[in-house]
This record gives structure tokens, sequence and C-alpha cells, in this order.
């Protein structure tokens, strides 16, 4: 028989219980926020993230391509919609390009990916290849990541406006704009999963498709945690 699936809440706290995982506790976002890093980490930081910040579109894309539904269809693709802007120059992918910028890498050499670890490329292309291979839902859930998020960024703008004096204030926009608008996206990207996991099986499969991408969060910091320690310690 097969096991009955939990309920709203059990649900929902079995999401929430995967905090622990996201990646503010990681080594890398403790040094960044504790203004450890040199320019140069914080611009190689910029650089790979922008990575990352170029295929969330395409993740979107593959999960709009698999999924049936029309009304989540409508609902999702202002994710898009969101990264890509509605014309040249807008959305959240230009705002992560000005950010580099303000760090001090030029565009052209963040856009040719001259400086992107293979580290991060590999976890990154995981994550968009979980979504083309994986059923709809799943790579919904993975994205319940922003549920965490909110609280980071407020302490990132905070810890970097303190601690990276020298990076232009409109160069954090990314961040700022992404306070206003993650927690909302996060109910309803909750809402989402909590109404389409009707099985035990679906949970699960939910619960682990958001623990992946803790995982993969985790090791694009573990590939710049090691770029940026490594020189030091070979000076030692």
């Amino acid at each position: 028989m097969p096991e009955a699936a939990l309920s709203r809440s059990e649900f929902v706290a079995e999401l929430r219980a995967l905090e622990g995982r996201y990646w503010d506790s990681h080594p890398f976002h403790r040094r960044l926020h504790d203004g450890e890093l040199s320019k140069g980490d914080v611009q190689l930081w910029a650089a790979n993230r922008w990575y990352y910040q170029r295929c969330i579109p395409m993740k979107d894309a593959a999960i709009l391509a698999a999924c049936p539904v029309p009304e989540v269809r409508r609902q999702w693709m202002s994710r898009i919609s969101y990264h890509d802007g509605a014309s040249a120059g807008e959305g959240g992918a230009q705002r992560w390009l000005r950010l580099a910028e303000a760090v001090g890498v030029p565009r052209e050499e963040v856009l040719d990916e001259r400086h992107l670890l293979p580290g991060v490329r590999f976890a990154v292309d995981a994550y968009v290849n979980f979504a083309r291979t994986r059923p709809w839902v799943e790579g919904v859930a993975a994205g319940l990541t922003e549920l965490f998020a909110p609280g980071l960024m407020r302490r990132r703008v905070a810890a970097m406006r303190a601690q990276y004096p020298w990076i232009a204030a409109d160069g954090l926009e990314y961040f700022t704009a992404r306070i206003e608008i993650t927690p909302a996206e996060g109910a309803a990207t909750l809402d989402l999963v909590v109404d389409h996991c009707l099985t035990r099986e679906q949970q699960r499969a939910a619960v682990a498709a958001l623990a992946f991408k803790c995982d993969v969060l985790w090791a694009v910091l573990d590939a710049l945690d090691y770029a940026t320690v490594r020189p030091r310690l070979s000076q030692l």
C-alpha cells in the first residue's frame, strides 16, 4: 500500500528544513560578508556568478517546455522576462553585468567567460540539465531556494556597502531589486510545489530536488573558495 502523502504543513516543514544547506553558510560567503576577500576575489566571484545568472532563463525555459499546465506556464513565463528583460539592456542579467563592471571586470571579459572556473560551469550545467530531464514540478521545486534568499540578500547589501565601499552603490542594484521581489516569488513557487505534489513519492522527489539545488549552489562556492584560498596557502 502506498505511503500516505504528508499534510501541507508537514510537507512545507520538510522543504524548509533544508535551509541549513543553503549557500549563505558557505565559508566563501562568510568571507565575502566579513570583508575578507581581496578586490581580485570579488571580481572572480562576480565573473563566475554571471554564468549562473545567464543560465537561469535557460533553466526556466526548460521547465516551461516540460509543463503541460497552461496556468503554470503563464505564471512561470514572467521568470524568463525578469532575467532577460523586456528589451535589450533590461532585466536581472543586465543588472548582474553592471555589478561586474562596478567591481572592475570589463563587460567583454564577463561575456566571453574567460574567468569561468570549470567547477562553476560543471555545477550550473548540471542544474540546467536537471530542469531539462526531470519532471517540471521537480524543476520548480529546485527553485525553492528563493525561500531562503531574502535574508541573505539584505545581509549581503549591508555587508558589501560596509566592507567594500569602493563598489559604486548602483552596482548593487541586482540585490536591492531582488530583496523586494524574492519573498513573493518564493511563496508562489511554494504554492505550486505543494499544490502539484500530491503523493508521498512526488513530495520526496521535490525535497530531493531542493537538496540538489542546494548542492549546486554549494559546489559553485566550493570552486570559488578553492580558487581564492589556494593562492594564499601557496605563499605560506
